[in-house]
């Protein structure tokens, strides 16, 4: 039994690595895939207003095509310059061709996805739950960075994320009850919808996006409208801590901004890791309640 045990977990770590290896590509093209759509949207519009015809150009960019190449001096990566974090440790975190420094992120990513993967099937099984958890594991890691990096959520993952997790919970996979789940998502939709409108009522500013609000209510669906509260507040706890020390060193972006999602993900991971209820008393015994 612990030899299948052992196995189940070493193959949801490979499967980790490869899977990060792709978030890696997802996280850095994603959002050049969106623009190149919005921009081709313009265009449209643009030429539709002028009465003229409009060709649409082929995609520059897929998350396939062109192949990975480095940013710096176009060397196109081969396969063997591609094997999850082995590769980078063997160039010595830098380009083969140019010699330029490789972001120690893109392991760092892989090696994340794959202690996530072993986390799940070890708490879950390997079981239809377990890869769900899994899926869900990705997906937040991958909103959560490319939140970071460009203040997007795209719709791409986070509404498929909502579905997952109602599915989930239809078929028993997160141990929610369905009519918990959905009550979930339409409340943490809701809930930051009404923020926002409040917010930009009172101040005529914009405090979040549209994407926050769908990235809550995926975590609405997968944990229950239970777990809402106490998730919004750990998101909020991590924030301000996060945000605090960035201003002490001078880290923050132009305008003072810092985006919500990866608060909101990180959240999602403490809720996943140790229950949302224990994330509750943990805040209310650290505020003396």
């Amino acid at each position: 039994m612990d030899f299948f045990f052992q196995s189940d977990i070493a193959l949801a770590c490979l499967l980790g690595l490869l899977i990060g290896s792709f978030l890696n590509v997802v996280i850095h093209r994603l959002p050049q895939i969106m623009e190149q759509q919005w921009d081709a949207e313009c265009a449209q519009h643009l030429a539709a207003k002028a009465g003229s015809a409009y060709v649409p150009a082929p995609p520059s960019i897929t998350l396939s095509r062109p192949r990975s190449r480095c940013p710096h001096c176009g060397h196109a990566i081969r396969w063997f310059e591609n094997i999850p974090v082995l590769s980078w440790l063997l160039l010595r975190g830098k380009c083969k061709q140019c010699s330029q420094r490789i972001s120690v992120r893109y392991p760092l990513v892989e090696i994340a996805t794959a202690a996530l993967f072993a986390w799940c099937i070890a708490r879950w099984g390997f079981t239809p739950a377990g890869w769900a958890w899994c899926g869900f594991s990705a997906a937040l890691l991958t909103l959560a960075l490319i939140d970071w990096d460009t203040t997007f959520l795209p719709d791409d993952i986070t509404l498929p994320l909502v579905w997952a997790g109602l599915v989930a919970a239809a078929l028993g996979w997160t141990g929610i009850a369905l009519n918990s789940a959905v009550w979930g998502a339409v409340a943490g939709y809701l809930s930051l919808w009404s923020i926002y409108w409040l917010f930009k009522l009172l101040t005529g500013k914009e405090g979040m996006g549209y994407g926050d609000f769908k990235l809550f209510a995926a975590l609405g669906a997968w944990f229950g409208w239970q777990a809402l509260v106490p998730i919004i507040l750990m998101a909020s706890v991590i924030g301000a801590i996060i945000g605090i020390a960035m201003k002490l060193r001078s880290n923050l972006r132009e305008g003072g901004y810092i985006p919500f999602g990866p608060f909101l993900a990180g959240a999602g991971f403490t809720a996943m890791f140790f229950g949302a209820e224990n994330i509750l008393l943990t805040l209310l015994h650290a505020l003396g309640l």
